[in-house]
């Protein structure tokens, strides 16, 4: 299994609304790509724990088979629709990738 985690800090100048879109769009365009075989997103949870970081706005965590499937969903045209939508709301992206 290759995870495939991205935190987004959004520009403090984005619409109110930026957030339910993004997270509208994991499930609508993220989920419907093959390679995906797991997928989960949200708002921070604000575990009040010192070691927790709630400071960005959307977490993504994606599951695939392999390497080959990240790599499938990177060029896939729903992830690249995805990116065209949001990526002008975005002030910041973490990624953490893991076998």
């Amino acid at each position: 299994m290759f995870v495939h985690m991205v935190f987004f800090w959004l520009k403090n100048d984005s619409a109110e609304n930026a957030k339910a879109e993004m997270l509208r769009d994991c499930d609508e365009l993220l989920r419907k790509i093959p390679a995906v075989r797991h997928l989960w997103f949200g708002r921070p949870a604000m575990t009040p724990r010192d070691v927790v970081d709630n400071t960005y706005d959307v977490g993504l965590c994606v599951a695939y088979d392999d390497a080959a499937g990240h790599d499938a969903y990177q060029i896939h045209p729903l992830h690249q629709e995805f990116g065209k939508r949001h990526k002008a709301k975005w002030a910041r992206i973490q990624v953490y990738d893991f076998l």
